[in-house]
């Protein structure tokens, strides 16, 4: 262990001899302990020609990797199940070739083993250009910082290593489920434009006129209600009843309570999946968590359930106003839900609600969702 972080220590600090560089240090040890017992000129000469061998191939080693930098493009996002491009650029600024360098980016030991890449020729003045991709296998916003370089060229007799800081951010949305149908939220969708439908009747029969105020520059004048203008003396304009439903749906995510990792993902990948939908059926629709409270907007949401982790900090604890759509891993929660709320429960228990659906770990999620409730 001590001989490693030693090794390790002159190759980022200094150099560190390789196989071949220790071997022929030794040899020139040996001719020259061999000279000065014999007094033999050509043992001083051949042990003077390994060490000053040695000297240049240690001088050559570290000017390899001067003057170069590194530079990151941003990172695309992606979703869960594609890929991940990640592109950097090493810059050679001076006017010699930089040959046979070993290029490692430490990525995040979530994604697995560093990736490495054998540089054969970087150009003078011309950037090398290296892309790679990566399997985003689990959703996150990601962070990593360091690129390392190492070589021992020209001549193979001392390593040298030296770390740059390339700043990479990579976010990796959950995975957004194609729903062709979803009659959790096609029903809500159907109750909401009944209500529409009947609250646009019951104006028709009883008028649209919600009060009257006096008349100001720039009011149509068909909207002056004459018979009341005559009653006061003075000019009164009607104001307008606006025809809404009050209703939106909210897809909401119980990230305070414990969840079993596997549960949590599901829960999350639900959440966008039934947002998305949502959107797509031109409805009124947000996402709500313990710690963000609602939002809405395709960028926000993605972002949000991309680092969101259950044990949340409460910082919204009230629902807001609208049908929810609860999804949650505790049971004992569906009875404290407004009226008419919907749910999607992960794991057993017993309820007395209604109108949801309990996810089986045997059938395919996509599938589960476009059960009817």
């Amino acid at each position: 262990m001590r001989i490693s972080r030693l090794t390790d220590w002159l190759e980022s600090h200094w150099i560190n001899p390789a196989y071949s560089g220790g071997l022929l240090a030794g040899m020139g040890i040996f001719f020259f302990l061999a000279a000065t017992n014999s007094m033999s000129g050509w043992l001083y000469v051949m042990s003077g020609v390994v060490l000053a061998l040695l000297a240049i191939a240690a001088i050559l080693s570290r000017r390899t990797l001067s003057r170069l930098s590194i530079t990151r493009r941003p990172i695309q996002p992606v979703s869960v199940g594609e890929n991940l491009t990640i592109e950097l650029f090493i810059q050679n600024p001076t006017r010699q070739r930089k040959t046979l360098i070993q290029a490692t980016d430490f990525i995040p030991s979530v994604f697995g083993k560093p990736v490495e890449k054998v540089v054969e020729l970087i150009h003078p003045t011309t950037p090398y250009y290296w892309v790679y991709q990566h399997r985003a296998e689990q959703r996150g916003i990601y962070r990593w910082h360091e690129v390392q370089l190492r070589t021992a060229a020209p001549l193979g007799l001392f390593w040298y290593r030296k770390t740059f800081r390339a700043d990479a951010i990579a976010v990796i949305y959950p995975q957004v489920l194609p729903l062709s149908r979803c009659p959790l939220i096609d029903q809500i969708g159907q109750e909401m434009s009944l209500q529409m439908q009947s609250q646009r009747a019951q104006n028709s029969t009883q008028g649209i006129t919600r009060s009257l105020r006096p008349y100001r520059w720039g009011d149509p004048m068909r909207m002056i209600h004459w018979r009341s203008s005559a009653r006061y003396g003075e000019l009164r304009v009607r104001e307008l009843e606006i025809l809404t439903s009050g209703q939106e749906i909210v897809i909401a995510l119980d990230s305070a309570a414990t969840w079993d990792r596997e549960a949590f993902e599901q829960a999350v990948t639900t959440a966008a999946s039934l947002y998305f939908y949502g959107e797509r059926q031109t409805l009124s629709i947000r996402v709500w968590t313990a710690e963000s409270g609602a939002i809405r907007g395709r960028q926000l949401v993605l972002e949000t359930l991309a680092e969101i982790q259950p044990h949340q900090e409460v910082t919204s604890d009230r629902l807001p106003e609208g049908t929810i759509v609860w999804l949650t891993q505790n049971s004992s929660s569906l009875n404290t839900l407004p009226s008419g709320s919907r749910w999607v429960l992960w794991g057993q228990g017993q309820t007395t609600a209604n109108l949801g659906i309990r996810v089986e770990q045997e059938r395919s999620l996509q599938a589960q969702l476009q059960d009817s409730v």
